[in-house]
């Protein structure tokens, strides 16, 4: 085999390997975008992320063009029994071969300092990063009507 012919071999190997990679891993269902008014300064998206990959990966982040900054949050019961929410340090843990909701109340993706307003249905880029799987871009809705969904925090995929 002559080294062109290796070197072909090699780069075809690499190109199946990097690709798509998060998008082969990582799915994202149902997602969605809203704030309370049309003119907060921030707003939360809900989903849900399902790991096909055989290993454990997180959600560590994200970046937008419409918010000043991203983080990932969830709520807590403080000691005086309100809930509060609060940036979940190291990301959202996704276990191999299952599926974590993002949703009202609980995890989600938190965007600060948007810079336009969530008008009912139209559309926003946002681009999700994962420690391993790498970036991966969604549009999401912006549907303020939808109702908060019950029992979708986490569960497994089979």
């Amino acid at each position: 085999m002559s080294i062109r012919s290796l070197l072909l071999a090699a780069f075809a190997s690499l190109a199946f390997v990097t690709p798509g990679f998060a998008g082969e891993t990582i799915v994202i269902k149902d997602p969605y975008i809203r704030s309370s008014t049309p003119t907060s300064p921030s707003g939360g998206a809900f989903m849900v992320i399902m790991n096909h990959g055989d290993t454990q990966d997180r959600l560590i982040g994200g970046r937008s063009d419409i918010a000043k900054k991203i983080e990932i949050h969830t709520h807590i019961e403080g000691a005086d029994g309100v809930m509060k929410m609060v940036e979940v340090e190291g990301g959202i843990v996704l276990e191999p071969g299952e599926m974590h909701g993002l949703e009202r109340g609980g995890d989600h993706v938190m965007f600060m300092g948007l810079t336009q307003e969530l008008k009912q249905g139209d559309t926003v880029s946002v681009t999700l990063i994962f420690e391993k799987a790498g970036e991966v871009t969604i549009e999401l809705p912006v549907d303020r009507e939808r109702k908060p969904s019950k029992n979708m925090h986490k569960h497994s995929d089979g």
